[in-house]
């Protein structure tokens, strides 16, 4: 089987990165499973590169994440960014950073805030904002909410007011 280079080069960057910033530690990477079960060719070049915390200090992780996941959001965005420059399409790939269990805690809160407000669309039929979502996470609910024919999302405002909206799908 060939070696994914995508996924080799995301580990060396980010490994890197943490060791200029003055952390040693190692990453360890996997491709992403499809969560919805279909073929969505999206997460066919997904990877997560999971920081190692083993080496780090309580206080150290809670700085790599960042409030509300601010740092890690930032690293995971210049992950996407510099990895995907340059390169051609079939190379390119989608990073998720993780560290500490950070974005999995974070994805259950955010399913659960979702299926609240999924519930709250179809039975008032009214449009609800969702507000406290990253940039990557308003990305992660575009994709998900996909799969649901009668309700549509789209993002509005500006950075930093920036929020995800779900109404009724319009016919």
């Amino acid at each position: 089987m060939m070696s994914d280079t995508r996924m080799k080069r995301g580990e060396q960057w980010l490994e890197e990165l943490l060791q200029l910033s003055g952390f040693s530690v190692e990453i360890k990477s996997n491709k992403e499973e499809n969560t919805l079960g279909e073929k969505d060719p999206l997460s066919l070049n997904s990877y997560w590169l999971t920081i190692d915390e083993s080496k780090l200090t309580e206080n150290q992780i809670q700085n790599l994440i960042g409030r509300d996941g601010k740092v890690l959001d930032a690293i995971q965005y210049l992950a996407n960014s510099i990895l995907n420059l340059n390169q051609e399409t079939e190379e390119q790939a989608s990073y998720t950073v993780e560290l500490n269990g950070y974005r999995v805690t974070r994805l259950a809160e955010i399913s659960g805030m979702i299926e609240e407000v999924i519930d709250r669309v179809r039975n008032t039929g009214q449009e609800v904002e969702v507000k406290s979502l990253s940039s990557a996470e308003r990305r992660q609910v575009h994709t998900l909410l996909k799969g649901f024919e009668d309700l549509e999302s789209f993002s509005q405002g500006k950075e930093p007011h920036r929020h995800l909206v779900i109404r009724p799908a319009v016919w």
